[in-house]
């Protein structure tokens, strides 16, 4: 791996809790990057550049200082980029020197999809961690990790409040039948807030048996498999920095914030 930038401030971290070492994290760095195609015909998201690092390097790393040192990459396209760059298994030593994370991997033939990759995975007999490969964040891993047990949830799901603006007026229609419907009201470029899944998960091994084994299956599908049978899921919400770099604008900011030196060390959004 390549030394760590000093373009990036970096935080304090609390003391990791010795139970995170243990806890296992599934990295799903399989998926084909179609939002950010042309540069992903040749690389994988997770390997997207930021300053001289990639994507699942920072990520690996900052896993590492919050005392997560298993890592399990769920690989698919171009899977053999992936492994070169973590040299087939090498313990990956962490800045700070003190930590070694081990990487395995799985591989997926056929597109599984987010939850169904899952299936690949040996030794989720406790709490773990499930996180895309092409996300960058200040997100405290371990306090997620420890308000889910808090929680007593099966799956916590790590969010945060995007907002949506609409470039247009929008009308609000009466519902009268005609070929003219009357106009009750108008709102010019109005911004609309929602809550969104940050692409992290801790999952209880109980949610595998809801992941079935003949055909591909998102985390969407596992939230509403569990929602249905009346297991408890829950939010943990996050207002500090989250990148989703299959989105090409936020990839750009992710560049731009490394550029100047604050990435994953500010609270809040640029």
């Amino acid at each position: 791996m390549s030394s760590p930038s000093q373009g990036a401030a970096r935080r304090p971290l609390p003391e990791a809790a010795p139970e995170n070492a243990s806890t296992r994290v599934v990295i799903l760095a399989g998926g084909r990057g179609t939002r950010l195609a042309p540069y992903t015909s040749i690389l994988p998201k997770p390997l997207m550049p930021i300053g001289d690092r990639t994507i699942l390097e920072i990520v690996v790393e900052q896993l590492g200082e919050h005392g997560f040192s298993d890592v399990v990459l769920s690989v698919g396209h171009l899977a053999h980029l992936i492994r070169a760059v973590f040299d087939h298994g090498r313990p990956v030593q962490t800045v700070n020197g003190s930590r070694h994370t081990r990487i395995s991997y799985v591989h997926e033939e056929l597109p599984l999809g987010t939850a169904g990759s899952l299936r690949l995975v040996s030794g989720l007999d406790r709490s773990f961690l499930v996180m895309n490969g092409d996300l960058l964040t200040t997100l405290d891993y371990a306090d997620l990790l420890r308000r889910h047990r808090e929680a007593g949830n099966v799956v916590t799901i790590a969010t945060k409040t995007r907002s949506i603006k609409i470039d247009y007026g929008v009308l609000h229609l009466d519902d009268a039948p005609g070929p003219v419907t009357p106009v009750v009201g108008y709102e010019e470029k109005p911004e609309y807030f929602s809550t969104v899944s940050m692409g992290i998960y801790v999952v209880e091994p109980g949610a595998l048996e809801f992941i079935p084994e003949d055909r591909p299956f998102d985390f969407p599908d596992l939230v509403h498999a569990l929602l249905n049978a009346g297991q408890p899921v829950g939010s943990y919400a996050y207002d500090g920095l989250w990148f989703d770099i299959g989105r090409r604008d936020d990839y750009e900011r992710a560049l731009s914030a490394w550029s100047n030196g604050n990435a994953f060390a500010s609270e809040t959004d640029g």
